[in-house]
């Protein structure tokens, strides 16, 4: 990993939200809201931001772990702000809270870990997957 990451930086994705961020299962629209499971993606997507100026070219990112508590609802065409802040390094492991807002206020929080590791350990992981 590169020299330079501290604690207390951040990261911003920014988007509005698409009905293929829906709320759905096995292709059935539940709620024509922004689902859970987007707002995971999104908030790992402000952590990565973080971590990728301090990759090194054998080195990639891994996720290990995400805490999320979904607050409130946003509809199709709200635009959402997910902030990402390094709150802790320890070893390989980068740590960030995350936020998601609309118009209205907070809709969405919680944690990203992600883990820094050589390439070629993750692929020897995959590999001994089965997969």
């Amino acid at each position: 990993m590169k020299k330079g990451m501290e604690t207390g930086q951040t990261a911003v994705h920014e988007f509005r939200v698409t009905t293929d961020m829906f709320a759905s299962f096995e292709g059935e629209v539940v709620h024509p809201a922004y689902s859970t499971v987007s707002m995971v993606y999104h908030m790992e997507w402000a952590s990565r931001k973080i971590i990728l100026p301090y990759l090194e070219d054998h080195e990639e990112g891994i996720g290990g772990s995400v805490k999320v508590k979904h607050i409130a609802p946003s509809g199709a065409g709200t635009a959402i702000k997910v902030t990402a802040t390094l709150t802790k390094l320890e070893g390989n492991l980068v740590f960030t809270e995350v936020e998601a807002h609309n118009e209205a206020g907070i809709i969405g929080k919680g944690e990203v870990v992600q883990a820094i590791l050589p390439k070629h350990v993750i692929q020897e992981k995959i590999n001994k997957s089965g997969a």
